[in-house]
């Protein structure tokens, strides 16, 4: 491997180090480049006998991301664990308000947090980078409600960052597309349920299947909105590709399919949270 540049190595050095503290630890995860870049340092400094990957499953994690994260695992030699979860029994939850990640996330740590304390594991560590406390994050408060560790935003290691260490460890997601959870597709305020997940879920495998890698199906209420990256948005205007994704959309159940001509943000439903909620 090529060397790191000195603040990278710093850094690294730094995660491994808190890590090697922790001792024996679940890592929270989700098969994304943040979690599996924590999976895999924490393999490597702990080994694998003090280190299970914990992965909650429900009706708002696509199936592809969870094998996925099966796949993962067992390519990366991580004892997997599965935890159903029950955030759909959460009223606050499906009623879908700005701060939904933040149920959801004690849902996940509450069961967690059952498992390592039945199981004599001493931490739970997520994939939380430097950069994500600059965004809105409601699930953070829920982690650190949860002691929840975060190595790799302790070590101050950005989201670039992370994609660098990825490669550098030869991990096969170093450019992979984030992939948040289904509900993180529908708009606020509007009730979540696991048939608009699946109609969710169902755009989205059809854009990748046509190319585009990085997507998002954003669903309010009748309409789809398409987001892809703004070099893609020609393309998938072309008439037959527009017409296929139209026919499929409709078959799906949205009344209106529509691109959105300021291409793919992560996150662009947090756009309509004012200052005040996010403050």
């Amino acid at each position: 491997m090529a060397a790191l540049g000195d603040a990278l190595q710093t850094k690294f050095d730094r995660m491994c180090e808190i890590l090697r503290s922790l001792e024996h630890v679940a890592v929270a995860f989700s098969a994304g480049v943040d979690s599996t870049l924590v999976l895999k340092v924490a393999l490597d400094t702990l080994g694998p006998q003090k280190v299970i990957a914990a992965t909650g499953d429900s009706e708002s994690l696509a199936r592809a991301e969870f094998d996925e994260a099966r796949r993962l695992t067992e390519q990366l030699g991580a004892q997997h664990v599965v935890l159903e979860t029950d955030e759909f029994q959460n009223e606050d939850y499906l009623a879908n308000p700005e701060n939904r990640c933040y149920y959801c996330k004690t849902t996940l740590y509450t069961h967690l947090g059952k498992y390592i304390a039945e199981h004599g594991i001493n931490a739970i560590v997520n994939g939380i980078n430097a950069d994500d406390y600059g965004d809105w994050r409601p699930g953070i408060q829920a982690a650190e409600e949860h002691q929840v560790r975060a190595p790799i935003a302790e070590a101050g290691i950005t989201k670039a960052e992370v994609r660098t260490l990825s490669e550098w460890l030869g991990l096969p997601t170093f450019d992979k597309p984030a992939s948040p959870c289904l509900s993180s597709r529908v708009q606020y305020g509007e009730q979540i349920t696991p048939e608009k997940l699946k109609m969710i879920e169902r755009a989205e495998a059809l854009l990748k299947s046509l190319g585009f890698r990085e997507c998002r199906v954003r669903h309010h209420n009748n309409l789809a909105r398409i987001e892809v990256p703004l070099e893609e948005i020609v393309r998938i205007t072309e008439p037959e590709t527009r017409a296929r994704i139209d026919a499929c959309l409709h078959e799906l159940g949205y009344t209106y399919v529509t691109v959105d001509l300021r291409g793919f943000r992560s996150g662009s439903l947090n756009e309509a949270i004012s200052l005040n909620i996010k403050r």
